[in-house]
C-alpha cells in the first residue's frame, strides 16, 4: 500500500463511506470525446492525455534492465511483420503484480511485470505484445468509442420514444448486449491478428494459446479457496478463454504443426532473473495470510479460509462465506479521540451505541458497528500518532464466525519489532537449471512468499510444468525467493 492509501475511504463498492474510487479497467472506453471531434490525431491525443493516470493508477513504471531488454528484443520484429509497420509504439513496463496488458490509441502499449513473470519464454512476452499491437493497427479503441457514443444516442431514442419504461429498459439491455458483443469480437479479432504477427516475425504461433492456458490456470490458483472465482485483470476483461482458446489454435494450426518458431525460453528467463516478484515494498507484502509493511512497521493476520489481496488503496480479503475485509489508514491528526474520530460522520449507518474505546497490543483503538444498505459492518480503528488504521468487515448474513473473525484480525494488529522489520525482504524471480532427479517436488521446497501447502501448486503454474514428471535436466525454472 502506498502512502496515497491513507486516503482511502472503507469497503469499496459496498456503500458503507460517502467517498469511493474507480479504477481504470482493461475493457474499459478510455478517454472522453465529443461527437463530431473525430480527426487525424485524436489517437495521438487520448494515448497521451491517457498514459499519466494509467501509470499513476498500476504503481509507476518499473525499470528493471533485463525485463526491458526481453520486451524490447520482440517490439522490433513484430512491428516489422505487423499490418502497419509504420506505426510507432511507446511500450511501459508498469509496477504492478497484476497479469494485464492493455492497449491506449497511439500506439501505447503496457505490460505490467507480473505478466512478465507469468511467461515462460519470448514467443509468450510476443504473444501478448502482437494481441495489443493489433487493437492499434486496427484502431479498436476509436472504435468502440464511437459505438459507445451510438449506444448513448440509442438509448436516449429509446427513452424518448417508448412510453412503456419496462419494454425500453428491455430494449436498452438488449442494446447494451449487443455493444458488449461487438467489443469481444474486437479481442477475438486481435487475437486472430496477434497469431499471424507472431508467426510472420518467427516466433512460436502456439505461444498464444500456453500463455492462456497458463493464465487460466492461474486464475484457478488464486481462487482455490474463493467461493466466486476471480481471474487476472487481462482475462476477466477479454473473452472466456475457451473461446479464445479455439480460436488461437485454429489459427497457428493453418499456419503450421506445433514446433515451428522461436521460443527463446533460456535467454527470456535469464533476462527476468531478479525481477521483483508480487508487491512492491514501498505497498506492503502478503505473506500467506499476513500482511507486513516494514517501512510502516505493522502487520496483521486474517483467519484461514481469508485470502489476501494488496492493492495501491488498501489491503482486501475475503472468504468462502461471504465475508469482505478492507484495511487502509486515515490522517486522523484533527481527533484528540478515537471515539470523535468514528462518529464524525465517515461511516454510514453507525450505530452510536456500538462505539467502543479499547485498546489492541498497547495501542489506542475503537471499534463499532454499522448497518446499511443490507450490509453489516464491524469496523475497528487503530492509532498510531497522527494514523488511524483502519479494519472494516461487511457481510450480508453476519453470523458469530464473522464476528469471531473480526476480533481476531483486529487483535493481531501490531507494531513490527525491529529485528522483524529487518528480515522483511523482497521477492524475487530466481532462475535456476534443473539438476538430474530434480522434480516439481523437490524444487518447490525452496519457494517463499506462499503457504507450504500450496508451494507445489505454485511452481507448476509459474512455470508451466506438470506436477507429476521429472524435470529434463538442464531445463531453466523459476522460483520465488526472498
Amino acid at each position: 500500500m502506498k502512502r496515497g492509501w491513507l486516503r482511502a475511504l472503507a469497503v469499496a463498492g459496498l456503500a458503507l463511506l460517502t467517498a469511493s474510487c474507480q479504477l481504470l479497467g482493461d475493457g474499459a472506453t478510455i478517454g472522453t470525446v465529443v461527437p463530431g471531434t473525430l480527426r487525424p490525431n485524436l489517437a495521438n491525443d487520448i494515448g497521451a492525455r491517457e498514459h499519466p493516470r494509467v501509470v499513476a493508477t498500476y504503481g509507476g513504471v518499473y525499470n528493471d534492465p533485463g525485463a526491458e531488454r526481453a520486451v524490447a528484443s520482440v517490439v522490433g520484429r513484430l512491428v516489422a511483420a505487423s499490418d502497419d509497420p509504420s506505426q510507432s509504439y511507446k511500450i511501459t513496463i508498469l509496477n504492478s503484480p497484476a497479469i494485464n496488458a492493455f492497449a491506449l490509441p497511439g500506439g501505447y502499449l503496457y505490460v505490467t511485470r507480473g505478466l512478465l513473470a507469468l511467461a515462460n519464454d519470448t514467443s509468450e512476452v510476443a504473444a501478448v505484445l502482437a494481441h495489443e499491437m493489433a487493437h492499434v493497427t486496427a484502431n479498436h479503441a476509436i472504435k468502440r468509442q464511437q459505438r459507445a457514443e451510438a449506444k448513448e444516442l440509442a438509448n436516449r431514442i429509446v427513452t424518448d420514444v417508448v412510453q412503456d419504461s419496462e419494454e425500453a429498459r428491455k430494449a436498452i439491455v438488449s442494446s447494451q448486449l449487443s455493444f458488449a458483443r461487438f467489443s469481444q469480437v474486437q479481442e477475438l479479432e486481435a487475437d486472430a491478428i496477434g497469431v499471424k504477427t507472431l508467426a510472420k516475425a518467427g516466433f512460436d504461433p502456439y505461444a498464444a494459446s500456453r500463455f492462456l492456458k497458463s493464465m487460466a490456470a492461474y486464475a484457478r490458483y488464486q481462487s482455490a479457496e474463493k467461493e466466486t472465482p476471480s481471474a487476472p485483470d487481462f482475462l476477466s476483461s477479454h473473452p472466456s478463454t475457451p473461446e479464445r482458446l479455439q480460436l488461437v489454435v485454429r489459427a497457428a494450426r493453418q499456419i503450421g504443426a506445433p514446433g515451428i518458431g522461436e521460443r527463446d525460453r533460456d535467454r527470456y528467463l535469464g533476462q527476468i532473473n531478479g525481477m521483483l516478484y508480487g508487491d512492491d515494498p514501498l505497498e506492503g507484502f502478503v505473506r500467506g495470510r499476513s500482511f507486513l509493511h516494514k517501512a510502516l512497521g505493522i502487520g496483521f493476520t486474517v483467519p484461514k479460509g481469508y485470502i489476501l489481496e494488496n492493492s495501491p488503496e488498501a489491503v482486501l480479503a475475503s472468504n468462502g462465506d461471504g465475508t469482505a475485509i478492507r484495511f487502509d489508514g486515515a490522517d486522523i491528526s484533527g481527533y484528540s479521540n478515537l471515539v470523535d474520530y468514528m462518529n464524525s460522520g465517515w461511516i454510514n449507518g453507525l450505530l452510536p451505541a456500538s462505539v467502543r474505546d479499547t485498546t489492541i497490543n498497547g495501542l489506542p483503538a475503537v471499534t463499532g458497528a454499522a448497518i446499511t444498505q443490507g450490509w453489516s459492518f464491524r469496523i475497528a480503528v487503530i492509532r498510531i500518532g497522527r494514523t488511524g488504521y483502519r479494519f472494516i468487515f461487511a457481510s450480508r448474513s453476519p453470523n458469530e464466525g464473522f464476528v469471531h473473525d473480526f476480533r481476531e484480525t483486529a487483535d493481531s494488529f501490531k507494531q513490527l519489532t525491529p529485528t522483524e522489520r529487518a528480515r522483511l525482504r523482497s521477492l524475487r524471480i530466481k532462475v535456476v537449471k534443473s539438476k538430474p532427479g530434480d522434480t516439481p517436488r523437490k524444487l518447490a521446497i525452496g519457494m517463499s512468499g506462499v503457504e507450504p501447502s500450496r508451494r507445489l501448486e505454485f511452481f507448476t503454474v509459474l512455470n508451466d510444468l506438470p506436477k507429476d514428471e521429472a524435470i529434463p535436466a538442464g531445463t531453466s525454472v523459476k522460483l520465488v525467493v526472498d
